[in-house]
């Protein structure tokens, strides 16, 4: 599930999806056919990329960037080995290009840089060839092959080192949920190659299967995807189902319903095939079936602007954060500080801190009071709470103990603008379809805070949730946050 896709509700276990419904005539409904996606300047020059558009150009202009500088350094330090230095941005652009028509951006990100080692040399080569012709008769050959040696390595470098330090950061912090239709050999396969890859980023969940008995792996059927997919927080569906058709197609219907990533293992002849266009999880070909489109533009400016307002945020509001300790530590005993265990993004746990606004024994307490909760559903919040000290009640009134935030914001464990993240107990309570609201990282702030803040409705709460999930965009989170400041300008209680 991706923000502003909306996803099919789902209400508990289902026998037979949706798109498999008979209509009037008797006749099986399915999906409409998608239209073709929007030609882009990645579309154009590669006709069926893997990869989307922003990350290809930040890939692209990273590229241009390393060539750039080590071809500087070189002209700096070995003027005689060098090309002149007007030559420098062509070569870099020469070289980029030659790695379109060579493929090296239609793969993984965190690919092995080994797999396009020739692929890499090629394309220096191309260039500096070319600018070998236009000027042969004043360049000797050294030059050239001095500045082609060099972009190769640099080119070669950063992928290695890239690979070393990203997609370990991303197995630790975006891994992605897998969930593999089918347990035969060719699943079981799939499942070993993944677990004994240290710096994947795929994990997988377990496995559906029509055949095999539940177990701790095999965790339902193919008709149980649908909700199978909400409760384990699935990213992706590889289907390994060669020589079952029918079952392979059941199950892509329904991943694809839930806007869910599709490999699968296709029926392939016997034999060697390296100009097949497949990809291998171990020794087992798979092959993209579909593939989300992920707004990578729009989020990677949203975490840039969760970086620099909550770094600037924090900053600024030192002073305030300095006096609001010190009233806390003279009023009552006990951390100024209260750090709560929080579900956010994909049912992740993390530390959710705020300025103690209550007494030290507060969760203690919290059991005894479960009988004067004011708010429907899992959600606890009752008016005049008597654990909530009276320094507590003023930073509340106006939101001033929810500042330490801005550090969780500044971590990545939330942003600034999304759902409330709500305690590990009110989580367990929630029904299946409650569990869309964890598609997103949760946010200081949101579409429920500014327009319905007082409203006890468990289910209000759920629905703008939902609604700024499925309909986000930056403008959104602009306007939520200019609500905000108007909501603090105009004090209201917590």
């Amino acid at each position: 599930m991706i923000p502003g896709a909306s996803a099919v509700p789902v209400r508990g276990p289902v026998k037979k999806p949706p798109v498999s419904s008979q209509g009037r005539s008797g006749a099986s409904v399915t999906p409409a056919p998608r239209e073709n996606p929007a030609k882009t300047l990645a579309r154009v020059l590669l006709p069926h990329p893997t990869v989307e558009p922003f990350p290809l150009y930040l890939a692209v202009v990273a590229d241009l960037v390393v060539l750039t500088i080590s071809g500087a350094a070189q002209i700096l330090f070995l003027p005689d080995w060098s090309l002149p230095v007007f030559y420098l941005p062509l070569f870099a652009v020469l070289t980029t290009l030659f790695a379109f028509t060579e493929g090296v951006y239609a793969r993984d990100a965190y690919a092995s840089p080994g797999e396009i080692v020739l692929e890499l040399g090629r394309c220096v080569l191309f260039a500096v060839f070319l600018i070998f012709l236009a000027d042969r008769t004043r360049m000797g050959i050294a030059a050239p092959l001095a500045m082609a040696a060099n972009g190769f390595a640099s080119m070669l470098l950063y992928r290695y080192t890239r690979r070393f330090t990203g997609k370990r950061s991303i197995a630790q912090a975006q891994s992605r949920n897998v969930l593999i239709v089918g347990g035969g050999p060719a699943a079981r396969s799939i499942t070993r190659a993944i677990h004994g890859d240290p710096l994947s980023h795929l994990r997988v969940r377990g496995c559906v299967d029509d055949e095999l008995p539940l177990s701790a792996t095999v965790l339902g059927r193919i008709a149980d995807l649908d909700w199978l997919a909400r409760a384990e927080f699935i990213d992706e569906v590889i289907v390994a189902l060669p020589g079952r058709p029918d079952k392979a197609r059941e199950a892509a219907d329904i991943a694809l319903r839930n806007h869910l990533d599709i490999r699968a293992v296709p029926d392939l002849p016997a034999g060697y095939w390296p100009e097949a266009a497949v990809d291998l999880i171990g020794d087992v070909p798979v092959i993209t079936l579909h593939r989300e489109l992920i707004p990578s533009a729009s989020l990677f400016f949203k975490r840039l602007a969760d970086l620099v307002c909550s770094a600037a945020a924090l900053i600024l509001t030192g002073p305030v954060m300095a006096v609001v300790a010190l009233l806390i530590r003279l009023e009552s005993p006990g951390p100024i500080l209260y750090g709560a265990e929080r579900v956010g993004e994909k049912g992740r746990p993390f530390r959710c801190y705020k300025f103690r606004s209550m007494v030290s024994n507060a969760d203690n307490l919290k059991a005894n009071l479960k009988s004067r909760n004011q708010r429907e559903g899992p959600i606890f919040k009752i008016v005049d709470d008597p654990r909530i000290t009276r320094v507590g009640r003023f930073i509340r009134r106006y939101s001033l103990d929810e500042l330490p935030q801005l550090w969780n914001v500044l971590r990545g464990d939330m942003s600034l603008v999304g759902p409330r993240p709500h305690p590990v107990d009110e989580v367990n309570h929630y029904e299946l379809h409650h569990y869309r609201r964890l598609d997103m990282k949760p946010g200081i702030t949101g579409l429920w805070q500014i327009t319905a803040r007082h409203s006890p409705s468990f289910e209000l709460n759920m629905h703008l949730d939902l609604t700024y999930i499925e309909n986000w965009n930056l403008r959104l989170d602009l306007r939520i946050l200019l609500g905000t400041i108007r909501v603090l300008f105009r004090p209201e209680g917590a």
